[in-house]
């Protein structure tokens, strides 16, 4: 995994399964950040002997804050309209996984990091909205993260995210798209299925 991955990983820790209807997308990001941060640091004893316990954690505090259909449309692209029912359903299930069980594993490294919130670029005609944060790390380098977010039932959630310019869709657009094209469909669902049990059985090491 690249350093800037993990980073990004890390910080996809900021969601949570709270309502915020009535929050703008910066108090969604920025709230719950010290929340889960307070949860983990909380529960680090846990975690160290239990790793497997950070998968309960990220399936009930990040996974609901994420657009997982919007996502996976952007992801696949043109392949979404060409793939049946149940290979769309499929994709959308194993991309899940495939997050659940990264971010777990990224999540098991954070140490302390800082973050720097600034204001929301946000369209008042429009349900998109950009909000930019920045992590410090202890040796004080800096790494821009943007959250772009989209108002879904009156929720705010998570459809990318980018870091140092580096976006999660369009990474995984390019090597998912690569896959389909060389082995068709269902190789990258069998890839996908492959990579999850892999990362499962792995969260310890």
């Amino acid at each position: 995994m690249s350093s800037k991955l993990k980073w990004l990983l890390i910080t996809l820790l900021l969601s949570s399964s709270a309502a915020w209807s009535a929050a703008t997308p910066q108090e969604v990001v920025k709230a719950t950040a010290d929340s889960v941060i307070d949860h983990i640091e909380s529960n680090r004893h846990i975690l160290e002997t239990d790793p497997e316990k950070i998968f309960e954690m990220v399936n009930e505090l990040v996974i609901p804050r994420f657009d997982f259909i919007s996502m996976s449309k952007w992801v696949l692209g043109k392949h979404w309209k060409t793939a049946s029912e149940s290979q769309r359903n499929e994709f959308v299930t194993q991309f899940k996984s495939l997050l659940i069980r990264t971010y777990a594993r990224a999540l098991l490294e954070y140490s302390g990091q800082k973050i720097k919130y600034f204001p929301v670029k946000q369209n008042p005609n429009s349900n998109l909205a950009v909000v930019k944060t920045e992590l410090t790390s202890k040796s004080s380098a800096q790494l821009p993260i943007l959250y772009r977010m989209h108002q879904k039932n009156q929720e705010w959630k998570v459809v990318d995210v980018a870091v140092d310019g580096v976006s999660l869709v369009t990474t995984y657009r390019g090597s998912f798209s690569t896959q389909i094209k060389k082995d068709g469909f269902d190789s990258l669902l069998d890839q996908l299925t492959k990579k999850n049990i892999r990362l499962e059985n792995n969260i310890s090491n």
